[in-house]
């Protein structure tokens, strides 16, 4: 009904999904109808059965949020007027996830982040417990005692009631401010466990924000190339998009993207939708331990195998491994005579592990499997392998319906990748890391990322004509979405700005602010405008914080002409003429700013870099004496075996200080590389011989082991958590010339000249050091080479590297220690 009313494209008979998970005679339990719109239309929709059912019939449902341990310590803190200090104290013993892995509860299981369990595993929480402070001892006694009671009220995120009476005659009702509208909403008092308890049906209205992806690049391909695709009638066997699953390049797709699931796809080598709808289902915890089984049976590197022969019949699109819980509805019927009915309940009671109605099934799946003429111990071990998989095994239903969505991001990355980028990048664009992520993969794609500009970015990220992905006007900081449209409008009417005056003869002053065209300036968003680059329009004539800038004044210039022809426009006798005529303030001479500066002032009102990193300038030190990127340091359980890390970085924020507590010294940095950024924190003698590092804008470099102790207890070993420390903390400028014992470099025979070799020599003599010099002349069209090492040509590395690089017949400029 579903599929022929279009609420759903899969057909559920070519992919064998069984309506009786939902209505069959023996189901007494309403349905849970879960529905997918794109999340910027969920509005509407919310609105539309308001009205079509009725105000007072459609409701949504009420959440209660409960006491955390930390929150209660906090509230409690707050009332006996405890220091705020000592509460965060307090508050930074208890676990934010859980507690280590090597702590275990009586059953060998991790214990539950309470207060009551950190008595028992926190020495420090234990210590205030059994000391003598009464304050801090009665502050945690109350606290256990609120924690996981309500706190606060909220909305859920997207059940909704709809009644076939006014909701009141079932429910008691409330109404809730909703935080994103800031309206009323009508809400049950009943949350979700207890809402179908009175014969209410509820409905997940969800908000997919991969459906509004798909929306915004459909749009993009249309701007881009005029073409009109129906996403929903996409060749289900298109190579290009199963080329890109096999190559694992699913950045930015549904369902397929993370590091694992690339792992597996590359491995794989799907080749069919069905193997799509497997992983989906596979690829989570649990299932995932059959994921290597289910790639060697595909390859053909192990045989697929069946207990009994007839299971092929279900069993062969997933290479003979149970993935689907519809495959152990089919089966229990196939094998043992179960009804439609006892083979959902069957479903059912393994999923929600209902032991009673699962021994009764047992003696039922048993006996109808031997009246089949099935051998009892084949029975057993299928029954088995299904009471473990049954536990986390996934609907068919489901993962169908994700990875159809999955296939069209897919095939729209695999088609028309700038357009596609370009869309997932305007949904994540409140969130920093995620775009940075996404554009990292655009780099590797080679789909070039370009900073706004007023003559051709749209609102959000738009493609040009080269095909390269433009940054939007509103996603600057500081711009605004109504600042931005402006500029559009006014483009689209009249033609693109050719300098800032005339950029500014056009546009209405009253609409935009001095501080959108900073941020337009420092954005880079002007750099295609004639006569000037960024640092001419920040230019200060007197270094002083009330001085006006160069655009400052620009700005004063322009309203000055726009409240005059504004006059003018009012009398009958045109007095402006010597406003008219008045020249634009000259414009400043000064150097550009440095690339360091550039790119700071990019990441300030963008949030990243996006004309270069200021790493670039020790992309030798970076890639020769690095050796892992600071983002790695989260998991230090992969670098034990590693044992020597180094890393470097810009120091984006630091500080040190004294702690009041203990009287000793502290201090943190948070280095950012190319690949992310890593708080290290440093205390006691680290601190005291590093803190002058901890300054925000150093290029720091940082080498340190990673260890692990193991601890025995009552006769058994178990691993601390490893620890990172610290050898030594260098200016990323001194790496080179500390490390470096040679530099070589080739260069082909038939470059060599007098000229070359008197330039050569002339920026050894100038640059005198320690550093060896070493050259690889090489004859290509004989395939030969000779190695030469000088004893005289000692130069200093990080000088002598950087001027090496402007010869232009020197290659493959290499450090060895």
């Amino acid at each position: 009904m579903a599929y022929c009313l279009w609420i759903t494209d899969i057909d559920p008979l070519k992919y064998n999904l069984l309506f009786e998970r939902f209505l069959n005679p023996d189901r007494i339990s309403l349905p849970d109808i879960d529905v997918d719109f794109d999340d910027a239309g969920r509005g509407r929709v919310l609105d539309w059965i308001t009205e079509k059912y009725g105000k007072e019939k459609v409701a949504h449902i009420i959440t209660y949020g409960t006491m955390a341990s930390k929150s209660a310590i906090a509230d409690v803190g707050r009332i006996q007027k405890v220091p705020l200090s000592t509460v965060n104290l307090i508050k930074s013993y208890i676990p934010d996830r859980g507690f280590p892995d090597n702590i275990k509860d009586e059953k060998g299981k991790s214990p539950k982040v309470n207060l009551k369990n950190c008595y028992k595993y926190v020495p420090e929480l234990r210590a205030i417990m059994e000391g003598d402070d009464q304050e801090l001892k009665s502050m945690l006694t109350y606290a256990e005692e609120l924690e996981d009671t309500n706190r606060q009220t909220g909305i859920h995120a997207c059940g909704v009631i709809i009644g076939a009476d006014d909701l009141t005659n079932f429910a008691p009702m409330c109404t809730i401010k909703d935080k994103d509208s800031g309206e009323d909403v009508l809400v049950t008092q009943y949350d979700g466990h207890v809402i179908e308890n009175v014969g209410l049906i509820k409905m997940d209205f969800l908000g997919l924000k991969n459906l509004t992806i798909i929306k915004d690049a459909l749009r993009n391909i249309k701007k881009s190339h005029n073409i009109d695709i129906d996403i929903d009638h996409i060749p289900i066997d298109d190579e290009l998009t199963y080329q890109l699953f096999c190559e694992g390049n699913t950045v930015g797709t549904f369902q397929f993207e993370s590091a694992g699931m690339q792992k597996y796809l590359r491995e794989l080598k799907p080749h069919v939708f069905e193997d799509l709808i497997a992983m989906n289902a596979l690829y989570r915890p649990g299932p995932m331990d059959y994921i290597p089984d289910f790639i060697d049976r595909k390859l053909g590197r192990k045989p697929v195998e069946y207990d009994i022969p007839c299971m092929e019949e279900y069993l062969k699109d997933t290479y003979g491994i149970t993935v689907y819980q519809e495959q152990v509805m089919l089966l229990s019927r196939q094998l043992a005579g179960f009804t439609r009915g006892q083979s959902d309940t069957l479903r059912k009671a393994m999923g929600k592990k209902q032991i009673e109605k699962m021994n009764e099934l047992e003696v039922l799946f048993y006996e109808g499997g031997e009246k089949n003429g099935h051998k009892r111990e084949t029975l057993n071990k299928i029954w088995e392998d299904w009471k473990k998989f049954a536990s986390y095994a996934f609907n068919k239903s489901h993962a169908t319906c994700y990875s159809w969505v999955a296939y069209q991001t897919a095939y729209l990355k695999a088609h028309y990748p700038a357009e596609y980028m370009a869309a997932v990048m305007t949904s994540f664009l409140s969130n920093i890391e995620r775009v940075t992520e996404l554009m990292e993969d655009c780099r590797k794609n080679k789909i070039e990322i370009l900073a706004p500009c007023v003559n051709e970015s749209d609102i959000n990220f738009s493609v040009n004509e080269k095909g390269q992905i433009r940054f939007g006007l509103s996603a600057i900081k500081g711009m605004g979405e109504a600042a931005a449209q402006v500029i559009i409008d006014e483009r689209e009417k009249n033609g693109p700005f050719s300098d800032i005056f005339n950029f500014l003869d056009r546009i209405d002053m009253k609409a935009i602010n001095r501080k959108n065209l900073e941020v337009l300036v420092k954005s880079g968003a002007f750099d295609q405008l004639q006569g000037m680059h960024r640092a001419q329009y920040m230019y200060k004539e007197i270094q002083s914080e009330n001085a006006p800038s160069y655009l400052e004044k620009l700005v004063r210039w322009q309203a000055r002409k726009q409240e005059a022809a504004s006059v003018a426009q009012m009398s009958i006798f045109d007095m402006s003429e010597e406003i008219k005529a008045e020249d634009h303030p000259a414009i400043p001479e000064c150097e550009p700013w440095t690339s360091v500066e550039q790119c700071n002032y990019e990441k300030e009102v963008i949030g990243f870099y996006l004309s270069g990193h200021p790493l670039d300038d020790y992309k030798d030190e970076m890639t020769y004496y690095a050796n892992i990127s600071v983002t790695q340091l989260a998991d230090l359980e992969s670098l034990v075996p590693r044992r020597e890390v180094k890393f470097g970085g810009i120091v984006t924020s630091g500080m040190s200080g004294i702690s009041q507590r203990t009287g000793k010294p502290y201090g943190s940095m948070v280095i950012e590389d190319y690949n992310g950024s890593y708080e290290l924190r440093l205390f006691g003698e680290d601190c005291v011989k590093y803190r002058e590092f901890c300054n925000k804008g150093l290029f720091v470099f940082v080498q340190a082991t990673v260890s692990q102790l193991t601890v025995r207890k009552d006769g058994v070993e178990s691993k601390l958590a490893p620890r990172l420390k610290i050898s030594k903390i260098m200016l990323l400028s001194e790496v080179l010339d500390h490390y470096t014992k040679t530099i070589n470099f080739s260069i082909d025979i038939n470059r060599l000249s007098d000229d070359f070799c008197t330039r050569l020599k002339k920026l050894v003599s100038q640059n005198r050091g320690k550093t060896k010099l070493t050259v690889n002349v090489k004859d290509k069209s004989n395939d030969m080479s000779l190695f030469m090492s000088s004893n005289e040509m000692s130069v200093e590395a990080s000088k002598f590297a950087h001027l090496l690089r402007t010869l232009p017949e020197v290659e493959d400029i290499k450090f060895n220690r």
